[in-house]
């Protein structure tokens, strides 16, 4: 049986989610809900055999959504996705999952009291690149990971839709925005290290009016002695990301090149030392990128909902807000923030 999505938001990410919905076998892109006409008219332009709505209630409303699929600013993220949660369809919502802990804890909450199915979108899990550097760190190839480095040099920010990632009221901050990504990778590849127990951040801008940082830098110390570094700018060119993992037996360092953060032609390495390995080695992958990983995503969140699991649940999303809301305290009160994930 097909799983009928939803899809509420239609600006340019919410365009690639259709494409990965048409293409997701066992997947139907049964409606969108647009916030304005003018992208209503390009969802109708793109899909005429698709219901288009211009309120996301109408497409809650409907019968023939099993799943709504919420791409939009991420301000709305708790109105919408407790909405969907409400009218009995299961939520796979973009990250971050919320702009708050709080509004975290309220979308759980409705995942709890609906017993629908809530998934997160870290859709870079799901990478032939970034998932091998976990099955490595889980097949013991380089030993207990010990230290992990997140490097991300790329252009500023898309505006979005009337320009909501430039707005804070609505983006919530941009380390909501990108870091959050980091944060997830490197809590996952040190999972077994438990959660961080601390963060320390610096960060600075071109534009410091705006109260958000173009340059930013995060310490994140786990228990053991463990620790990872995340370090981006948005004021550079391109887009160049770098992951490495040093374990007590071993290391790896994956790199990703690209033009825009969304081609399909990247440049990409994966090299891993393997313990008791004299030489390190390159991994053989498939094509690495967040077009190829969101397409991944739908194709395995059809099998998920089936089988009434997330792929990345909200119990672990909401960790990372945590951890992006005291990244942004340590940077307003210049100290080392120790990190509890008690729920409210």
């Amino acid at each position: 049986m097909s799983v009928r999505f939803g899809l509420i938001g239609y600006g340019l990410w919410g365009r690639h989610h259709a494409t990965a919905i048409r293409k997701a076998p066992g997947a139907v892109l049964a409606a969108i809900a647009c916030r304005s006409e003018a992208t209503a008219a390009a969802a109708r332009r793109d899909f005429p055999d698709v219901p288009v709505h211009l309120d996301y209630r109408g497409l809650l409303a409907r019968a023939d959504v099993d799943v709504a699929d919420v791409v939009v600013p991420n301000h709305l993220h708790e109105e919408i996705g407790v909405a969907a949660l409400d009218h009995g369809k299961d939520v796979l919502l973009e990250k971050p999952m919320a702009v708050t802990p709080e509004q975290c804890d309220r979308l759980l909450a409705a995942a709890r009291r609906t017993g629908r199915v809530l998934m997160i979108g870290h859709e870079l899990r799901l990478s032939t690149q970034w998932g091998r550097v976990k099955a490595m760190i889980d097949a013991g190839d380089i030993g207990e990971p010990m230290y992990v480095l997140q490097t991300l040099f790329r252009f500023p920010y898309r505006p979005g839709a009337e320009a909501w990632r430039h707005d804070r009221s609505r983006v919530g901050s941009w380390i909501l925005e990108e870091p959050v990504h980091a944060f997830d990778s490197v809590m996952w590849y040190l999972e077994r290290q438990g959660d961080p127990v601390s963060v320390l951040a610096l960060g600075n801008g071109r534009h410091p009016e705006q109260g958000m940082e173009d340059n930013f830098t995060a310490l994140l110390r786990f228990r053991g002695g463990a620790y990872a570094v995340i370090t981006e700018t948005l004021a550079a060119f391109e887009y160049h990301h770098v992951t490495e993992v040093v374990g007590r037996e071993g290391s790896i360092r994956a790199w990703w090149s690209g033009t825009m953060d969304r081609t399909r032609q990247p440049g990409y390495e994966l090299k891993v030392k393997r313990r008791g390995a004299g030489e390190a080695e390159t991994a053989t992958l498939a094509a690495s990128g967040e077009l190829f990983e969101l397409e991944t995503q739908l194709a395995q969140a059809v099998v998920a909902f089936r089988e009434r699991r997330p792929l990345v649940s909200g119990e672990e999303a909401r960790k990372r807000v945590i951890v992006c809301a005291e990244a942004e305290r340590s940077l307003r009160e210049g100290r080392e923030i120790p990190l509890t994930f008690e729920e409210t």
